[in-house]
């Protein structure tokens, strides 16, 4: 078996060494820049979950590599702000002596400046990494503490920032029609005709995925996620102007209505545009700069959703066949490597990586992967209760007998992005981890099997997929479930399934469904399938109102050594059976004659 990954890399990213030195030279530029602290978030321009190596500044100032995450540097204290995913891998990361890890939501930063700037003070912040609604609620909430916030007009971490990577020079590639289901001219004219039913001219956008989406397009400038890093604006008449690296799109023919600029062009385009009319900013996604720009050039300024978020979280019907195609070939991918790894587990001395080499070579092998859509979290024992968990090679460990193991992973490719975890046993575990894998399993099919009325958001059903754990005093700090694109970013928004989400859930919207439960220093759960939103069949007695309800994309086995039938009502036993028995009728043919039998018996019913 091939032990190395093209996709993922084990490097050590984190430098928790560094820390110190970095934040004495932060502070060292607070004088000249006026501010009693400065905030640090893990953000670029475009206020995606990824960010390219040469915007990780929170990475390079902290050592903290988590997806989600902010400091504030004051001049006798350092807060990094994580949530529940990161509780456990930020002290591993950073240097405790120098950050004080504080969690995130609960305390906030509005509630937590005035605490540690009892005085008053100036935080300075580089306007182009913080949202509109960012700023807007903090300079509110801490008007009257005697805080003020300063837009900085450089980021001061860039100059101390010696070797800083340049910005990746992938290029942009034409994305087929026959996945995408509208051309690029029907989805600007159709996102326009919305804009101007709202009575405004443009809208400036933001979000590469959203832009991407829009034109058909896809690029190579994040680690993967397939997008070109721009922003736009686009015109209630269809129309629509873009800003990146003109050298990207030497192979994508643009359609007329779209116009190319350097992206050095981008201000000056904002300002001409002010006297057009209404203008669209999106106070969740746009940087607070967009907004300075174009007050200061006298626009009217209309803050509203971002158009194209909810027209992309709509799937085309061409979007779900194409994504039902990727998941079809990831599942067989995942059923080899599910056969694989109970022949070789039990053999010893098998590591996480591994685990994660072998799985990306099964991917890799379908002949049709792209990318992996993460690094693959494979965490075995007590690093399963590390959310995020990214192995490296410091930090590999062996997977020992009587343990479990949680592998969460997807693969990009052309026809659609999946994301999947299973917990498997190495060896024999004991009835604790299975009853919580049990309850694990019981939240997820509740989720899976649920009939709504149409209207209900993310917040309304995520509790159907704890309620197994909150009956035996168990939760988890994490969201139930996030939107995933078709060959896009596998964190989608706006759709989520959260406490925190108020989008009502629309049918072609694709999801994850990942309850879990992690018991700190032994071992983490999680089951994952991916699912889409469809409009429910009637049922006789029922009335006149629209319902809803999920099909499960993902195809794999659910692991069921693990599984406490006593524990399981009978209907969930048969959601199971019969999700295990499309399971293998839709893979059978798939994989190759030795997978066949594992699969079959991994299939089984259970009685």
């Amino acid at each position: 078996m091939d032990k190395r990954a093209e996709f993922q890399s084990f490097d050590t990213a984190s430098r928790p060494d560094q820390g110190t030195p970095r934040v004495a030279a932060l502070r060292d530029c607070f004088p000249k820049l006026g501010v009693d602290g400065v905030l640090v978030p893990r953000a670029d321009a475009h206020q995606g979950e990824y960010v390219a190596p040469c915007d990780a500044r929170l990475l390079w100032l902290s050592g903290f590599s988590g997806s989600a995450g902010f400091c504030a540097v004051l001049k006798d204290q350092v807060g990094i702000f994580i949530d529940g995913r990161y509780r456990l891998q930020v002290r591993d990361e950073v240097d405790l002596d120098i950050f004080t890890p504080v969690d995130w939501p609960k305390t906030k930063l509005e509630t937590w400046l005035p605490t540690a700037l009892p005085k008053g003070g100036v935080i300075g912040f580089d306007p182009w990494l913080h949202t509109m609604a960012e700023i807007d609620r903090l300079a509110e909430a801490v008007a009257g503490h005697q805080i003020t916030l300063r837009p900085l007009a450089e980021n001061p971490i860039d100059a101390l920032w010696s070797d800083r990577p340049p910005p990746h020079d992938g290029k942009a590639s034409a994305y087929p029609l026959r996945y995408a289901g509208s051309s690029a001219v029907e989805k600007c004219s159709e996102v326009g005709l919305d804009l101007a039913a709202q009575g405004v001219s443009a809208a400036v956008l933001s979000l590469p995925d959203s832009i991407c989406w829009l034109l058909n397009i896809r690029g190579a400038d994040l680690p993967h996620l397939p997008v070109v890093q721009a922003f736009a604006i686009l015109s209630s008449t269809g129309s629509i102007t873009v800003f990146a690296d003109p050298a990207k799109f030497v192979d994508v023919a643009l359609p007329d209505q779209v116009t190319l600029y350097p992206l050095d062009r981008f201000e000056e385009r904002l300002r001409q545009e002010a006297n057009s009319g209404p203008i669209r900013l999106d106070p969740k996604t746009a940087p607070h700069k967009l907004r300075m720009i174009l007050a200061e050039a006298g626009a009217e300024i209309d803050e509203g959703p971002e158009p194209c978020t909810l027209p992309k979280a709509r799937k085309h019907p061409a979007e779900i066949d194409a994504t039902r195609a990727a998941h079809l070939r990831d599942g067989a991918a995942m059923v080899r490597f599910l056969h694989w790894f109970d022949h070789r587990a039990p053999q010893g001395g098998l590591t996480e990586i591994e685990c994660v080499c072998a799985l990306e070579r099964f991917r890799r092998e379908t002949g049709a992967l792209q990318d992996i859509s993460f690094d693959t979290i494979a965490g075995a024992g007590a690093h399963g209760a590390i959310v995020h968990y990214r192995v490296s090679e410091a930090t590999n460990a062996p997977l020992a007998p009587n343990t479990l193991f949680l592998i969460d992973s997807g693969g990009q490719y052309l026809d659609g992005t999946t994301d999947i975890t299973r917990t498997l046993p190495v060896g024999d575990v004991g009835l604790e981890e299975k009853q919580a894998f049990t309850q694990v399993l019981r939240g997820m099919i509740a989720l899976s099997r649920a009939r709504f009325p149409k209207g209900l958001a993310g917040r309304d059903l995520d509790a159907l997929a704890r309620a197994p754990l909150w009956a035996a005093g168990r939760d988890y700090d994490h969201g139930t479930g996030h939107g995933v694109g078709v060959y896009l970013s596998v964190h989608e928004a706006p759709q989520r399934i959260s406490r925190a989400s108020d989008v009502p859930l629309e049918v072609g919207m694709i999801l994850s469904n990942e309850p879990g439960f992690y018991k700190e220093g032994a071992y983490g759960i999680r089951i994952e399938n991916l699912i889409v939103v469809q409009e429910a069949a009637p049922i006789a007695g029922g009335d006149a109102r629209t319902m809803l309800e999920f099909e499960t994309l993902t195809l794999a086995p659910i692991d069921r050594r693990l599984v406490v039938s006593h524990d399981m009502a009978a209907a969930d036993i048969a959601w199971l059976n019969e999700y295990h028995a499309r399971v293998a009728k839709a893979l059978m043919p798939l994989v190759p004659p030795e997978a066949q039998a594992w699969l079959r018996q991994a299939t089984a019913p259970i009685a």
